[in-house]
């Protein structure tokens, strides 16, 4: 007689064995599935969610099953994150910065700017941001993505952030002296440099940023075109306000993941694959920019522009001092200005700060 006898107790006890090796690959399925929190201004109807589902689509291939948890608070997104609730976070690095200070300080003040001929040239900070996002997702980089558990699993520019002012005479330096300029409550550095102007710093985040410049309770913000629209910044601009056409810094979104929920080797995969869409998101940042009406736009006057770039790289270097601003990134960034305009003064010295 067979072994396995076609009689009904073993055909039931196969179907039960069937039964459970299903629910089994089921559970393992949905074990695999790796979350990753989204952060976006505009939920999912916005271009970092839009720009994470390709992301997520992507990975695929490098084994790696993702689900997209979509937030509009980003402390929120964060805080699940740190909780444990993903294994990775999309937000601002002005929140990631803690993971990662080396990435994290690649959105220090004034680091990006460039002004030649009279003019600023946001063409050239944009520029000099790839040059940098491309030395970190080069595998000589590869350890100085990671800290701890946390790795830098990519890096993306939402657009050159401009002084954005309710009266267009707070043009120059000396003119901001006294007024109330917004600073994001989680980033001390903002709050410095605000002071160091004699500026009075007003705590904000994300959520009521826009409120707080639309009601009057701050004179000024320094914001990324793609937030004018879905803040409604022109309420508070009205007639006499206006934004300042200089790049003060370039915002980047940065990807964080817990290493240790990914194969070796993912985050390299990653920063690539975010580095390829770097030219996206300067396509991204070029509608913003141009859905702003012509009007609003200021050019600060020319002789005012040389005292913000000294301002912005003293703030710049005091703030790295006091260890809020990582040194070997600073030294990068200088690099990095100094490849593509080496005619600057700053270029005769090789490093920002020793």
């Amino acid at each position: 007689m067979p072994l396995f006898a076609a009689t009904a107790a073993p055909r039931a006890a196969l179907k039960t064995l069937a039964l459970a090796v299903g629910v089994a690959a089921m559970s393992m399925s949905a074990q695999a599935k790796t979350t990753i929190c989204v952060w976006d201004v505009a939920g999912k109807t916005g271009d970092v969610y839009a720009t994470a589902q390709d992301y997520a689509l992507a990975m695929q291939k490098h084994g790696v099953d993702m689900q997209l948890k979509v937030h509009v608070d980003e402390r929120v997104a964060v805080e699940d994150y740190r909780a444990g609730q993903c294994q990775g976070v999309i937000a601002t690095s002005f929140r990631t910065r803690p993971f990662n200070e080396v990435a994290g300080s690649i959105d220090s003040i004034g680091s990006t700017t460039i002004v030649r001929n009279g003019k600023p040239d946001t063409q050239a900070s944009y520029e000099v941001l790839r040059k940098v996002i491309q030395v970190f997702a080069s595998p000589q980089a590869a350890k100085l993505m990671v800290n701890g558990n946390h790795e830098v699993g990519g890096i993306f520019p939402l657009g050159a952030a401009y002084p954005m002012v309710r009266d267009r005479n707070i043009n120059s330096v000396e003119a901001l002296a006294g007024k109330k300029i917004a600073a994001f409550d989680y980033d001390k550095a903002q709050a410095l440099m605000i002071q160091r102007i004699g500026a009075q710093p007003v705590s904000v985040d994300v959520t009521n940023i826009g409120p707080r410049f639309n009601n009057g309770m701050v004179d000024m913000v320094t914001l990324p075109a793609v937030a004018y629209q879905p803040l409604e910044l022109h309420k508070g601009m009205g007639t006499k306000g206006g934004v300042g056409r200089l790049p003060i810094m370039v915002p980047t979104v940065q990807v964080i993941l817990d290493r240790t929920k990914f194969p070796e080797g993912f985050g390299e995969k990653s920063r690539l694959f975010w580095l390829s869409q770097y030219d996206r998101a300067l396509g991204l940042v070029a509608a913003a920019e141009k859905a702003i009406p012509a009007a609003m736009w200021q050019d600060l006057p020319p002789e005012v522009l040389p005292k913000y770039v000294v301002m912005l790289r003293e703030a710049r270097i005091s703030i790295a001092k006091q260890g809020l601003y990582d040194k070997t990134t600073m030294n990068i960034l200088k690099r990095a200005r100094c490849s593509v305009n080496p005619a600057d003064a700053e270029c005769a010295s090789q490093k920002e700060i020793d």
